[in-house]
């Protein structure tokens, strides 16, 4: 391709719209342009990486046993309403009827419409195990779209679902995925953790995530090093970490606290550790409140304490007006005792003595209360998030805790929707059996951005060859010089018939221009026509290591195909 022709608007300033690298980068490269909060414009650039993604999805997935097809994006609700998921997907569900007045959604996901098709097609033991996936546009109305494609409203995603006759069938489903996504994140050269994870609105009975480390994740990781465990802060068990407590036989008192609305200001208040209060939180939990304990030092792990609760739309903080009314008090001051309303409790708060709750009563908080004598927990369970220094689950020694970016999950649904939607087949003696099902997705836009969060300097963005727009550039220092220009395209023709992907920076700009777009785009090699064409000498330059060689023309051709044939 010529750099003269393609629809490549580079900028040199960053986008003020733009919160983190890859967006930044993806901006800047002219990869994509946004329609909308949440919704982006693929560029020629940008969309030639998607499809260098979607074809490593495409073969692995093939590789695996999995057949390729197609579903609409526009979707019927009756198969949603059968599930139950016309209403736990809530908000986030894109709805709309037709001029009939019929319902109908934008497809946030597809187990729904998969097990149609298989009831619809599918009807002897024979015929299994089969797996069946799509790549394909998504959509889900998030409420804070941010970092460009990390987080959008519209993205692509490859979603596979397998259909087995016995739990021991969908293990080996199951694990056929595993290995197909360890080779797939492999060959993107993605640095990946696979941990434990919270099955969320998809249900089943297990999962795992498949998450990309870095520091703009918006998932926790928790995981040891001793052991090999690993977990998201949503799945990840906390242990109980016994603090000192204050000892001794005392009656519940009353104190005032002037202004003291949060752990902090407490602490300095009493001067005691933020380890001797417990903080409750007031929740709405569908069309009711509850409350949630856990000790001052903690935080509350929201989706834990959904999972608990059991409610179907998100769990959200009360408003203020709705805790005044629920406590008799200002933001800050609720407490357990003599609250009205359910009361969850996380069980380091079972060990906790003589510790400092608010009184529902506005700058007031009772001292020296106890759980079991002063206030009685409606449920008792592990509702926190972990922390770096918690003991692993499975060997005991410390945790260590990152961020992380979710690019795959997988899931084993078991009949949830088997079930829901009665797909049963016959087996062998005659009788109806219920299918079992697994469900296996790629973010495949979130993987580019992943990508570049794992690949980047300050020059712009470092491709791994088996993604990059282009595997190599050409270009003339000079493009006055007709020596120059013409050694690079001759170039250009040897790469080309090579089979390598090239392209050729032709424009009539400066030189300092041409490197810096070509490190802005990130093209993995590079072959420069420059003042010693004359002698038959050209500069080979990886955009990884930054050192630039000088070498023959026929030397250069022959490294720049071996390095991607090497790295593909």
């Amino acid at each position: 391709m010529k750099m003269s022709k393609l629809l490549m608007p580079t900028l040199r300033e960053v986008p003020s719209e733009a919160e983190i690298t890859s967006h930044r980068l993806m901006l800047r490269a002219g990869m994509i342009r946004k329609l909308a909060a949440g919704i982006y414009s693929y560029l020629p650039l940008g969309l030639r990486s998607l499809h260098k993604i979607e074809a490593i999805v495409r073969e692995e997935m093939d590789k695996a046993g999995a057949q390729e097809l197609l579903m609409s994006a526009l979707l019927p609700a009756e198969a949603y309403q059968a599930s139950g998921r016309w209403e736990v997907f809530g908000p986030s569900m894109f709805k709309l009827k037709d001029r009939n007045d019929r319902d109908f959604c934008l497809g946030p996901t597809h187990e729904e419409l998969f097990t149609q098709t298989v009831i619809d097609n599918v009807k002897s033991y024979k015929e299994y195990p089969m797996t069946l996936y799509q790549i394909q546009t998504k959509y889900r109305d998030e409420g804070r779209p941010r970092f460009g494609v990390m987080r959008s409203r519209e993205f692509i995603m490859k979603d596979a679902y397998s259909f087995d006759t016995s739990r021991e069938g969908l293990d080996k489903s199951y694990q056929a995925m595993y290995e197909a996504y360890c080779r797939i994140f492999t060959r993107l050269g993605l640095d990946f953790t696979i941990v434990d994870a919270d099955s969320g609105a998809m249900g089943g009975s297990g999962s795992q995530e498949f998450m990309v480390k870095s520091p703009v994740g918006e998932d926790g990781i928790a995981y040891c090093d001793a052991c090999g465990y690993a977990a998201n802060y949503e799945k990840c068990e906390c242990i109980v970490s016994e603090k000192p407590q204050i000892e001794g036989d005392f009656e519940m008192e009353k104190i005032h606290t002037p202004k003291a609305h949060t752990i902090e200001e407490l602490v300095d208040f009493l001067g005691m550790e933020s380890y001797n209060f417990a903080k409750t939180i007031i929740y709405k939990a569908d069309d009711k409140y509850i409350a949630a304990m856990v000790r001052g030092d903690r935080e509350i792990n929201e989706v834990k304490l959904k999972n608990l609760v059991g409610c179907t739309d998100d769990l959200e903080l009360a408003e203020p007006h709705i805790v005044r009314e629920l406590t008799n008090a200002e933001v800050g001051f609720a407490g357990p005792i003599g609250l009205d309303i359910p009361v969850y409790v996380d069980k380091e708060v079972t060990f906790m003595k003589n510790f400092v709750v608010g009184a529902n009563e506005t700058d007031m908080h009772y001292k020296n209360v106890n759980l079991g004598r002063d206030f009685e927990a409606d449920h008792i369970a592990d509702i926190r998030i972990v922390e770096e220094g918690d003991v692993c689950p499975k060997c005991g020694q410390p945790i260590k805790t990152a961020q992380g970016i979710e690019v795959g999950h997988i899931f084993k649904l078991g009949t949830k929707y088997s079930d829901a939607l009665g797909l049963k087949y016959l087996d062998e003696n005659g009788k109806s059996q219920t299918v079992i099902m697994g469900c296996y997705g790629i973010g495949v836009t979130r993987c580019i951005a992943g990508v570049i969060e794992q690949n980047y300097d300050e020059n712009g963005i470092v491709w791994p060859v088996s993604c990059a727009p282009y595997e190599a550039l050409v270009l003339a220092a000079n493009y006055k010089n007709e020596e120059q220009t013409k050694a690079a395209e001759q170039i250009y023709n040897k790469l080309k018939e090579s089979g390598i992907d090239v392209l050729i920076d032709d424009r009539s700009e400066r030189t300092g221009v041409k490197f810096k777009d070509a490190d802005l785009i990130g093209i993995p090699v590079r072959i420069t026509a420059g003042k010693k064409i004359s002698e038959g000498i050209v500069e080979y330059k990886e955009r990884r290591n930054g050192e630039v060689i000088e070498m023959s023309v026929d030397e250069a051709v022959e490294k720049v195909i071996k390095f991607i044939k090497d790295n593909k």
